[in-house]
C-alpha cells in the first residue's frame, strides 16, 4: 500500500472534493479579501471568526448567483413542466460546505483559506444549521431538492421561514431541557429576499353567494414576503430554487384604532399576524390541532398557489404579451407534490381560485386539481393522522369548508353508486368523521384529491393499500404506488465521509456519485485485502476524530476501539429506544457477573429530541441518562461498556456520528417505521445494521442479502397475529430471567438511587398498555447482539460484511427515488445533461 498521505498531500489530491487549481486558488481568495473587507465597518479593524465565515460564504456564494440567473433563463427558455414540492418542513442543516461538493470548490477552498492562515473547517462550524424540520419528512424534501437539481428538473421547495426552528436541546441532571433556535440572529448568507413577489394570504371573513358568483369577504390579510435559497446540483451547473415564506402584517393592520388612541397597541397587534412564521411546531409523528398550525399549513398554501398560477400565466422569458390565459393546460406544466398531509389544503385552494377566480365550472376545476396534486403519506400512525375540527376550520376558512363539504358530497356520491346501501363503508370513506367533534380527515382529502398516492417504503406501500386507506384503494387501485425514500450521496457521503468517498473512488472512479448503483462494483473487492484495509481504516480514523470531538464537547474520554453501537432518531415509543436500554443493562448485568471474562467493549451512543410536550419520550431520555450514570461510574465495568446521550441531535451531529458508527439501531416494531433513512444513512458509511423488518430495512436486507445483517424479531405478520391474540407482557417478564432482573432494576430505583419510583410510569406502560410489544422482542434481539459482539472481533469478516452493504446502497440514492417519481408521478424526464456555465459562452 501506498505511503499515508500528509495533511499538505491530501489537501492537495482529494479528487471527490474538486481539483484545487492554482489560479482557481488565488481569485477565490481575491474574492475572501474583498468580500472581508466590505464585512468589517469602519470603526472595527479586528475581523472576529464569524466575519471570516461571511466573507467565505459570499465568495462561494458568488459562484452560485450567475447560475442561478442562468438556470431560471434556460427555464423560461425551455418552458419545462415544473415541479413544487410543498412542505411544512425543510431540514437543510449547513449549506456552506454542501455547496463547496456540488460546484467542485472545497478543495480550493480549504488551500485558499490555508494560505490565509485560516482552519476552513473552523469557519463552517460557525455557520448556524438551517433547522427547519423535525427529522425525516423534513431531511427527506432536503435530499430530494438536492435531486431534483440534480436530475436536471425545473423543481421549486416552497415551505415557511420559520425564525424559530426545532428547538435546542440541552441535557440538565438528565432530564431535556428546551431552548429556542434563534438560527438567523447573525442573518443568513444564503437566502434573498423577495419582496416584488409578496403576496396577501386572507383568513377569516365570511361567504357571499351573489349572482357574479362566490365572494370571500371581511378578511383578514396577511402578507407572504419570499425568501428564495439557492439550491446547487452536483456539478452540472444548475441551481434551483427553495422559497420559503415569511408572514407580515400589512401596513393599516388594525391602525383603525388610531383614531381612538389605540395607536401603540395596533401596532404592537402586528405581531399576532407575524406569527404565522415565527416558529416550526416540534411534533413528529403527532398532530397537534392548533389554530396557528392551520394557518401556517393555510398560508403556505395560499402564498404559493398564488405563485404557481402567476408563473404559470407568464411563463415566457421576459415576455409580458405573451400570457397563459386557459388554466385547463395546468397539469401539462405543473406538478404539485404533498409531502404529507400538511400541505393538504393546497387541494380545496385551487378549487377556490378555479371556481371563484378562474370561473371555471366545478368539474372543470376538478379535473385540474385531480391532475395537478400528488400526495405522499409518511406514517400510519393513527395519532400522526391530520384531522381538523370542523368549527376550527370554518371560523379560519369558511369558504375553504364549503369546497370540502361539496368535494365530499361528490365523492360519497360515487361511493353510493359503487356500493349502494353499504352505510358503513360511506362512513369510513367520509372526508367528514362524525362524533363528539365533528372533523375534517385530512388523508382522505389528499387521496380523493390527488392522482398519484404514494407510501415511502415497500412495505409501508402495502400496508396503507391493505389496512389504512384499503377502502380507497379497492375504489381507485391505480392511484397507488410506492417510492421508497432515499438520500443524497453528496452530503451523506462525500462531505460527510470524504475519506470513505475518496476510498470507493479509487476503485471504481467518481461517477458513482452521480449514478450510485455503481456501488455494485465494489462486490468485486470484497476479498481484496488491501480495500478492506482502507475501508477499515478510514472508518477508524472517523471514530477517532468523533471520539476526540466528545472530549471535547461532552468532557467524556471513550476507548475508540471500541465498537461504536448508535441509535439516533427522535425519541419515541415505536423506536424503541426503551429496547436498546434493556439490552444495555442485561451488558451490564452480565458484565458484573463474569467481570473476568472477555467482551466485546461497547460504546452505545443514543440521541435525539422529544417533543416537549411527549411526557413519556422525555422520561425515555431521563432512563437513558440515568443508566449512563450507573454504569460509566462503576470501576467492575471500566470501559468495556460506556453510555453516552448524545444532546442536541440534529444534522450537523448527524454528518459527525454517522461516519463514526460501527453498529446502527433500527429497532421499532415492525409495520410502525413507514421507511425511515438514517438507516440508509448508516449503510453508505459502512456501519452494520441490527434491526427488525420495518420500513426500508426490507429493502437493504434484500439488495446486501439478509445474512449481511442483523435481521430479528417479529414481522409484520406477527405483530398482527399477536395484536388478535392480544400481547401479554407479564408472559415474557416472568419467563425471562435477564429481562425481569432489567425490569425490576428500573422499577425499583437501581437507576435512580434518590428517586426510587422515579420510572414507575414506565414500568406500568411496558407491563399493561405497551403499544410496541417491546418484551416481545427482547430475547431475539438479545441473542442478535451476542452475533454481533461476536463478528466484531473479527474485523476482517466484519469489514467484508461492511463491503456488501455499502456495494448494496446504489437504490437508496434520492436520485433513483426522484427519477421514479419525476417518471411515474409528475410526467417528467430526468437527466444528467448540464448546462453553460456563468462565464462559458452560451
Amino acid at each position: 500500500m501506498a505511503k499515508p498521505l500528509t495533511d499538505q498531500d491530501k489537501r492537495k489530491q482529494i479528487s471527490v472534493r474538486g481539483l484545487a487549481g492554482v489560479e482557481n486558488v488565488a481569485d477565490l481568495k481575491t474574492n475572501f479579501n474583498r468580500h472581508l473587507h466590505f464585512t468589517l465597518v469602519k470603526d472595527r479593524n479586528v475581523a472576529t471568526k464569524r466575519d471570516y465565515y461571511f466573507a467565505l460564504a459570499n465568495t462561494v456564494r458568488d459562484h452560485l448567483v450567475g447560475r442561478w440567473i442562468r438556470t431560471q433563463q434556460h427555464y423560461y427558455e425551455k418552458d419545462p413542466k415544473r415541479v413544487y414540492y410543498l412542505s411544512l418542513e425543510f431540514y437543510m442543516g449547513r449549506t456552506l460546505q454542501n455547496t463547496m461538493v456540488n460546484l467542485a470548490l472545497e478543495n480550493a477552498c480549504d488551500e485558499a483559506t490555508y494560505q490565509l492562515g485560516l482552519d476552513m473547517e473552523e469557519l463552517q462550524d460557525i455557520e448556524e444549521d438551517a433547522g427547519l424540520g423535525n427529522g425525516g419528512l423534513g431531511r427527506l424534501a432536503a435530499c430530494f431538492l438536492d435531486s431534483m437539481a440534480s436530475l436536471g428538473l425545473a423543481a421549486y421547495g416552497y415551505g415557511i421561514r420559520y425564525e424559530f426552528g426545532i428547538f435546542n436541546q440541552k441535557i440538565m441532571n438528565g432530564w431535556q431541557v428546551e431552548e429556542a433556535d434563534d438560527w438567523l440572529r447573525y442573518g443568513n448568507p444564503w437566502e434573498k429576499a423577495r419582496p416584488e413577489y409578496m403576496r396577501p394570504v386572507h383568513f377569516y371573513g365570511r361567504v357571499e353567494h351573489t349572482a357574479e358568483g362566490v365572494k370571500w369577504v371581511d378578511t383578514q390579510v396577511v402578507l407572504a414576503l419570499p425568501y428564495d435559497t439557492p439550491v446547487p446540483g452536483y456539478r452540472n451547473n444548475i441551481v434551483n430554487t427553495m422559497r420559503l415564506w415569511s408572514a407580515k402584517a400589512p401596513c393599516d393592520f388594525n391602525l383603525k384604532d388610531f383614531n381612538v388612541g389605540g395607536y401603540i397597541q395596533a401596532v404592537l397587534d402586528r405581531n399576532l399576524a407575524e406569527n404565522i412564521s415565527r416558529v416550526l411546531y416540534p411534533n413528529d409523528n403527532f398532530f397537534e390541532g392548533k389554530e396557528l398550525r392551520l394557518k401556517q399549513e393555510y398560508f403556505v398554501v395560499a402564498a404559493t398557489l398564488q405563485d404557481i398560477i402567476r408563473r404559470f400565466k407568464a411563463s415566457k422569458f421576459g415576455s409580458t404579451e405573451f400570457v397563459r390565459l386557459d388554466l385547463s393546460t395546468l397539469p401539462d406544466k405543473v406538478a404539485i407534490q404533498l409531502n404529507d398531509t400538511h400541505p393538504a389544503l393546497a387541494i380545496p385552494e385551487l378549487m377556490r381560485i378555479l371556481v371563484d377566480t378562474e370561473k371555471l365550472s366545478w368539474e372543470k376545476a376538478w379535473d385540474i386539481v385531480v391532475r395537478t396534486c400528488a400526495y405522499t403519506n409518511h406514517t400510519v400512525l393513527p395519532e400522526a393522522l391530520e384531522r381538523w375540527p370542523v368549527d376550527l376550520f370554518q371560523n379560519l376558512l369558511p369558504r375553504h369548508l364549503e369546497i370540502v363539504y361539496e368535494i365530499n358530497r361528490r365523492h360519497l356520491e360515487r361511493i353510493t353508486k359503487l356500493y349502494p346501501g353499504d352505510v358503513d363503508r360511506l362512513r369510513r370513506m367520509s372526508l367528514i368523521e362524525e362524533g363528539d367533534v365533528k372533523k375534517i380527515n385530512m388523508a382522505h382529502l389528499c387521496i380523493v384529491g390527488s392522482h398519484a398516492v404514494n407510501g415511502v417504503a415497500r412495505i409501508h406501500s402495502e400496508i396503507i393499500k391493505n389496512t389504512v386507506f384499503k377502502d380507497f384503494y379497492d375504489v381507485d387501485p391505480e392511484k397507488f404506488q410506492n417510492k421508497t425514500n432515499g438520500i443524497t450521496p453528496r452530503r451523506w457521503l462525500v462531505m460527510c465521509n470524504p475519506g470513505l468517498a475518496e476510498v470507493i473512488a479509487e476503485r471504481i472512479g467518481e461517477d458513482y456519485i452521480r449514478d450510485l448503483d455503481q456501488l455494485k462494483k465494489l462486490l468485486d473487492f470484497v476479498n481484496d485485502d488491501a480495500f478492506i484495509r482502507d475501508v477499515a481504516k478510514v472508518k477508524q480514523e472517523n471514530k477517532m476524530k468523533f471520539a476526540a470531538y466528545l472530549e471535547e464537547h461532552y468532557k467524556v474520554k471513550i476507548n475508540s476501539n471500541s465498537m461504536f453501537d448508535v441509535q439516533v432518531k427522535r425519541i419515541h415509543e415505536y423506536k424503541r429506544q426503551l429496547l436498546n436500554c434493556l439490552h444495555i443493562i442485561t451488558l451490564y448485568n452480565r458484565i458484573k457477573k463474569e467481570p473476568s471474562k472477555s467482551w466485546t467493549p461497547r460504546t452505545i451512543m443514543i440521541g435525539g429530541k422529544a417533543a416537549p410536550g411527549y411526557h413519556t419520550a422525555k422520561m425515555i431520555i431521563k432512563l437513558i441518562t440515568s443508566i449512563g450514570d450507573i454504569v460509566n461510574n462503576d470501576p467492575v465495568v471500566g470501559d468495556r461498556l460506556k453510555v453516552i446521550f448524545l444532546e442536541n441531535y440534529r444534522v450537523t451531529l448527524a454528518e459527525k456520528v454517522i461516519p463514526a458508527a460501527d453498529l446502527s439501531e433500527q429497532i421499532s416494531t415492525a409495520g410502525t417505521e413507514a421507511s425511515g433513512t438514517g438507516n440508509m444513512k448508516f449503510m453508505l458509511n459502512g456501519a452494520l445494521t441490527i434491526g427488525t423488518m420495518d420500513g426500508a430495512n426490507v429493502e437493504m436486507a434484500e439488495e446486501a442479502g439478509e445474512e449481511n445483517l442483523f435481521i430479528f424479531g417479529m414481522r409484520v405478520d406477527d405483530v398482527e397475529a399477536m395484536d388478535k391474540k392480544g400481547y401479554d407482557a407479564a408472559s415474557y417478564y416472568n419467563r425471562i430471567p435477564e429481562l425481569k432482573q432489567a425490569v425490576d432494576q428500573i422499577s425499583g430505583g437501581f437507576f435512580s438511587p434518590t428517586q426510587p419510583g422515579l420510572f414507575k410510569d414506565l414500568i406500568n406502560m411496558l407491563m399493561h398498555h405497551d403499544r410496541f410489544k417491546v418484551f416481545a422482542d427482547y430475547e431475539d434481539y438479545i441473542k442478535s447482539q451476542e452475533k454481533v459482539s461476536t463478528l466484531y472481533k473479527n474485523p476482517k469478516e466484519w469489514t467484508k460484511m461492511v463491503i456488501h452493504n455499502i456495494a448494496g446502497c446504489g437504490k437508496f440514492s434520492s436520485d433513483r427515488t426522484i427519477s421514479q417519481y419525476a417518471r411515474e408521478i409528475w410526467g417528467m424526464e430526468p437527466t444528467l445533461d448540464k448546462i453553460a456555465a456563468p462565464d462559458d459562452p452560451r
